[in-house]
């Protein structure tokens, strides 16, 4: 099997790439535009593998889609592709619609027009996997605001509601990929994700910010009282689950991956310090980092997954609390600060984004 798999040079792509390419015997294309928090880096164990291929491409480029398709011929294709930041959303949506939608559009049709000149045998077998977040759900009711908060889950047939550019344009994304499928039968699988976090993250996002920050005596910003809640996956577990819904999932279903580790942003933010302060002791506690800051505007104040169709239907559950995974995502960073600071180009030096109002 041959798999084409866009962004696969992110944070999220790079562990599904790395995923396959070791415990599989798979071939795997990866397709990525290479924007700054793209990075070859991340897939350097395994960028000497034959079954690896890069191609330096833009979703948006209709005619190079075209020309790897035609080329390398997958069996499936993973969209990972996208402008993944809230806080980026709110400064600058432009590059969000132009990537998120229009990209999807674009490699929908050229995706559709491969998918229809296939054999039959094979045309069967085709498979285009749309990878999306739990932001399209909007948010959840919050411990503070109702008692039975706890009972309230994203399932798949929650109602879209989505609160930031980056959010909206993912759930237009999702739209057109299952009117892909209703309008031209293209045999589409979509997944939506809660917060993942481990080896190779960006570090605009909270929890490699927090380490660095940490690490050099920085404030570590959070945002209002920092009791917005996430359910955290680790990336690893993500990827095995991609892999099983690509391989194993029914065409036309929707599957919720969940880590099942609910967390308030301070709470995460106080493990990392305590962490750190085994790993790393310094003479003041590092949660005298902490920073309250304005929170951002339009922040969802929950998220949570009900992943038990993917339990049910696939047998995919996680393999890590968050206790275990956050502790091997601090010391991953602990272990490669040099790649931290090389994937820091200048373009972002871990200032605040999204306070544009």
């Amino acid at each position: 099997m041959k798999i084409l798999i866009t962004g696969g040079a992110g944070f999220i792509g790079s562990a599904v790439i790395r995923y396959v390419l070791t415990n599989t015997g798979n071939e795997v294309v990866n397709l990525d535009k290479l924007t700054y928090a793209g990075n070859l880096e991340s897939l350097a164990e395994v960028s000497s593998s034959e079954r690896y291929t890069f191609e330096h491409v833009d979703i948006c480029n209709r005619a190079e889609v075209d020309r790897v398709l035609a080329h390398h011929r997958p069996d499936a294709i993973m969209h990972l592709a996208a402008e993944s930041h809230v806080d980026r959303s709110i400064d600058g949506p432009a590059e969000f619609i132009e990537t998120n939608i229009v990209g999807t559009y674009t490699l929908l049709e050229a995706a559709r027009q491969y998918w229809q000149a296939m054999a039959p045998g094979k045309k069967a077998n085709f498979r285009f996997h749309h990878i999306s977040t739990d932001e399209v759900y909007g948010d959840l009711p919050h411990p503070n605001e109702s008692a039975n908060a706890a009972e309230h889950l994203f399932t798949e047939q929650t109602a879209y509601a989505p609160s930031s550019p980056y959010s909206a344009s993912k759930a237009s994304s999702d739209h057109l990929v299952r009117a892909w499928q209703r309008t031209y039968g293209l045999p589409v699988l979509v997944t939506n994700c809660s917060n993942n976090y481990g080896p190779y993250h960006f570090p605009e996002k909270l929890i490699p910010l927090m380490i660095l920050n940490a690490l050099e005596g920085k404030p570590l910003p959070v945002y209002g009282k920092g009791d917005q809640i996430r359910d955290w996956l680790f990336v690893e577990d993500h990827a095995r689950a991609l892999y099983k819904v690509v391989t194993e999932g029914q065409p036309g279903e929707t599957y919720n991956i969940g880590g099942h580790n609910e967390k308030q942003n301070i709470e995460v933010v106080h493990t990392i310090c305590d962490i750190l302060q085994d790993l790393r002791p310094r003479e003041r506690s590092y949660r005298d980092l902490v920073t309250n800051v304005k929170d951002r505007p339009g922040h969802d104040m929950r998220y949570a997954i009900d992943a038990s169709k993917i339990q049910k239907e696939l047998g995919w559950t996680p393999e890590e609390t968050f206790e275990t995974g956050i502790r091997k995502t601090v010391q991953w960073y602990l272990d490669n600060l040099e790649w931290c600071q090389r994937v820091q180009d200048g373009s972002y030096q871990r200032e605040r984004l999204g306070v544009t109002v």
